[in-house]
């Protein structure tokens, strides 16, 4: 299980993505700067104890109407290799020293451990306390997720899309709604699925769908 310090980050979090944001084609906010606030998320374990992985959920408060957004992150003690288009930015962790943050969805670590989640191979962990699960998070898999899906992800105004081989869609909901994470209503190309929780400006908690696999191209 991954260990959550307790310590000092410089920059923080928050503050590297206060500059990307919006330079990403999901960003819903006009010119100004952004002003976030941490409203939720999940993290997974990396197998070899290596990258740290979080889902955190954002949420925007500079313009007229707030808007929630899921940012997946890696944490690595080393740069990635071929990901420099993916690098958010570089943290001082008061106890890990530097750690190269990245956008999630082009790292395989975090690709394959999101996979293994949708198949039930993975339990979602608690986001700020160490050997936790997230009972928050829920997910489903109507069939086992092909093998062979790309890290070079493609994003457009909504979301983040992965493909495999085979066609099959790995889709990371960007921009968060509430609703849309009801299994039963789930259109019949998705095979797979994670929802979870997070809360609105007010404190109002609220759930959502984050990630969807699909069968062959979307309707």
């Amino acid at each position: 299980m991954a260990v959550i310090h307790r310590t000092v980050l410089n920059p923080t979090k928050l503050e590297l993505l206060t500059g990307w944001l919006p330079s990403r084609p999901w960003y819903q906010g006009g010119q100004g700067t952004p002003e976030l606030v941490k409203a939720g998320g999940f993290r997974l374990d990396d197998p070899e104890g290596e990258v740290g992985i979080e889902f955190m959920v954002v949420t925007d408060t500079s313009g007229a109407g707030a808007t929630c957004y899921l940012v997946p992150l890696t944490y690595r003690g080393a740069p990635l290799d071929g990901a420099e288009h993916a690098l958010i930015g570089t943290m001082e962790h008061g106890v890990l020293g530097r750690r190269w943050a990245y956008d999630g969805c082009h790292d395989p670590v975090l690709i394959a451990q999101l996979l293994a989640l949708i198949a039930g191979k993975a339990e979602a962990q608690d986001q700020n306390i160490s050997d936790t699960p997230d009972r928050e998070v829920t997910r489903s898999s109507a069939a086992p997720a092909p093998e062979g899906f790309s890290a070079d992800a493609t994003d457009d105004q909504e979301g983040t899309e992965l493909r495999a081989a085979d066609g099959t869609a790995l889709r990371l909901q960007r921009v968060l709604r509430p609703g849309g994470d009801d299994e039963a209503a789930l259109p019949p190309e998705v095979i797979g699925h994670v929802a979870g929780a997070w809360s609105l400006p007010d404190g109002i908690p609220v759930r959502g769908l984050f990630a969807a696999l699909r069968t062959g191209s979307r309707a």
